[in-house]
Formats: C-alpha cells, structure tokens, sequence
C-alpha cells in the first residue's frame, strides 16, 4: 500500500475532514440563519443567490471527496444537444433510481458539472429539517419536506412547490419515487405488493409512489419545463462497494448514470394516466437495469435508444473551496487542541479529547446516515397509498 493510500485510509485525516466539514457547516448555519432574518423578508431573490453559494460551499466538500479524494469517475450517457442546450439552463424534476448508499452524492456530481449545486433541492423527510449542519442548510434552502402522511402533505407539497418554482435561477428538484432505498426485503414486498395489485413486478426496482409525483404535477406544470429520468448503476463486480465509508478512505468507484430529458407536456395531465406514465418509465428503467447487470451496458437489451458517452473532469472550484475552508478551520482547532492536550491539567486535556471524540462520533453519525440499512420501512411491510 502506498503511502498516499495510508495517509487517505487514516483516522487522523478522517477526523480532520470531519472537523473541516461540520466546523465549516456550522459557520454556514450560523450565516444562513442571519440571511434568513435581514435579508429574506425584503429581498427573496438575493436572499436565494447568496443561499446558493453557501450550499454550493458545503455540498462541494462532499463532492470533493468523490471527484478529488477518492478519485471516483462518473460516466455520463446523455444526449448531446440537450446537455448543451437544456442542462443547468432551466428547472429539472429529476426523477432517481434509488438503490445505493451513495446515489445522491453522485447525483450532486452531475449537478456540480452543470452549475447547478447550490441549487439542488429534493424532497425528504421533515424529521430531517431538524439535524444540523445538513438538515439546517436543506430548511433555509426551502427543500420540500413531507410528513409522510398523504393528507397533510397534500397542501404542503403545492406551497413548498410554489416557493421553489420562483427560483429565478434553475434548481434541480430530486423525488425518488421508490421512497427507499432497495433492499432484498423491501423488494420481496414490492413484488408481493405488484401481484396484489396486478402491477408488473420490477426486478430492480421498488414499486413507485404515484401519490407524490401526480401531486406535484399541476404545481409544476408551465412552470418546470422538463423531468429528467435519471438511472444510476454500478457493476456488481466491482471490487469496491459504493459507499462513503469506501469514498472517505480514498478508494474510488465508477457511476454509470443515463439521462433522457422529458418534456413536462408529454405526461399525461389525467392522474390515473400520470400514475401510469410513472409505471411504464420505471419498468423501462428496470429493463435498462437488467440490460446493465447482464451485459455492463444499459442499451444492449432494453430498447432504449443508445446515447453518446460523456465523462466531465472534476471541476477545480470544489478542490480550491475545500483547501480553503481546510486552512479556515484545522488552523485554530489544532491550535486550541494541541492547547488543550498539551496542558498538564487533566480538565483540560479531558475536555481537547471530548471535542475530538465529539466530532469523531459526528463522522461515523453522519456514515451511519447514509447506508442502505438505515433506510425507512417502508416495503418491509404492506404497501400502501400508492395510487
């Protein structure tokens, strides 16, 4: 193992990420919630503009680990006119896959090389809105939270919608309509869930959640111009698995993620016929899945029409914004730190090692967060509200 490798797979080094990017997090916070006080309620748009940048500044730390730090590479299949013409240009509706521990931050991947970052929104979970660092920049950035309960998110979804859609930049709004990430588990309930109801069964997917999605429809309609599907897959035999831990330690992966923009006047306006549509793309995304898994290429079986390849090199802005928070922040901590346990006296020496443990266990916490197994429920059990 070289010594790179070494360096990448260290505690230490782990811990001063993990100090970098929850320190800087909170100064983010701290200035978001200013912004959101002087300057929300007389001027949304600058409020929105200077918002963007404080994301982009946190999101990019993460995006930094997959592009700079582990060196991941993410193969792009997508038409070439429209990623010069349409991609970062307008609003997207981007409807996921949602099948392994590290989608999202691929997805932020793309959003970085389309300018987009700052500005990417998706709807979650409200109990989210309450964590910070992440779940505070997510509230001020007006994500579309949901309580999981159709009828109280019925109205909730129109007015966070309209928020978002008066963005007078282009925003990339995430909904995966799988609601979970798949298991072995929740896909045996899919399936049994499908026969029931006399759905086509997927082999690579959850069932999708219409409710959310024809909710969203009449909201967005002449107002996001486009849905992007988006299906992300990593071959099964890769040796290494594609997960954060694997990210931090400096062991990069290859995404290979298709993207066909839709536009919004082709789906149906009549919910049922919605709800359809939402089966019909996903049972093509099984097919491109299955095509993937068996022959390494989404095209070569499942009738949808090849896309040229296209591969983006990171973006040097996310390497420049990590460093320079890096030096804002392990400065004065180390500084105060080596203080602290440098001492002689034991109150302060136990209070350095607090802090550290403290962020240590804010690491693992937030690794925790992502992996498959801290999923919802939902699937393990009947399925319900569909449709």
């Amino acid at each position: 193992m070289s010594w790179i490798k070494k360096i990448k797979q260290s505690t230490p080094v782990h811990l001063c990420l993990a100090v970098t990017f929850f320190t800087s997090g909170l100064i983010i916070n701290a200035t978001q919630l200013i912004l959101f006080v002087t300057i929300r309620p007389f001027n949304k748009t600058l409020y929105r503009s200077l918002i963007y940048y404080l994301c982009y500044s946190m999101y990019s730390q993460i995006v930094f680990l997959s592009d700079w730090w582990s060196n991941s590479r993410l193969i792009l299949f997508i038409d070439a006119d429209d990623l010069k013409k349409y991609y970062g240009n307008e609003h997207h509706l981007t409807l996921m896959n949602h099948t392994y521990e590290i989608d999202w931050l691929i997805g932020w991947s793309f959003c970085d090389k389309i300018r987009l970052l700052g500005n990417c929104k998706a709807y979650a979970k409200k109990v989210i809105q309450y964590l910070p660092i992440i779940g505070w920049a997510w509230k001020f950035s007006e994500f579309v939270f949901l309580e999981r309960s159709f009828e109280k998110d019925r109205d909730l979804i129109g007015k966070q919608l309209a928020n978002l859609c008066a963005y007078p930049d282009p925003i990339f709004l995430l909904l995966t309509p799988e609601g979970t990430r798949f298991t072995k588990a929740k896909h045996e309930a899919s399936v049994k869930f499908a026969k029931e109801k006399g759905i086509t069964p997927l082999q690579h997917h959850l069932i999708p959640r219409a409710r959310g999605f024809i909710t969203s429809l009449p909201h967005v309609r002449g107002k996001i111009p486009s849905i992007l599907d988006v299906q992300l897959a990593f071959k099964p035999d890769d040796k290494i698995a594609p997960t954060v831990s694997n990210l931090l330690s400096g062991r990069g992966v290859t995404g290979y993620m298709y993207i066909n923009r839709i536009n919004m006047n082709d789906v149906p306006e009549d919910e049922a016929e919605a709800a359809e549509w939402l089966q019909e793309l996903f049972r093509k995304k099984d097919r491109m899945q299955e095509s993937f898994f068996k022959h390494g290429d989404f095209f070569a079986s499942s009738g949808v029409t090849r896309v040229p390849q296209h591969e983006f090199k990171p973006r040097l802005s996310t390497l420049l914004n990590t460093a320079g928070w890096s030096i804002v922040t392990l400065a004065p901590m180390t500084y105060y730190l080596a203080k602290l346990l440098l001492s002689g006296e034991v109150l302060y020496f136990s209070i350095g090692a607090g802090i550290l443990f403290t962020f240590h266990t804010l690491l693992q916490k937030a690794i925790g967060m992502s992996k498959i197994s801290k999923g919802s429920a939902y699937g393990a059990t009947a399925q319900k509200n569909h449709h």
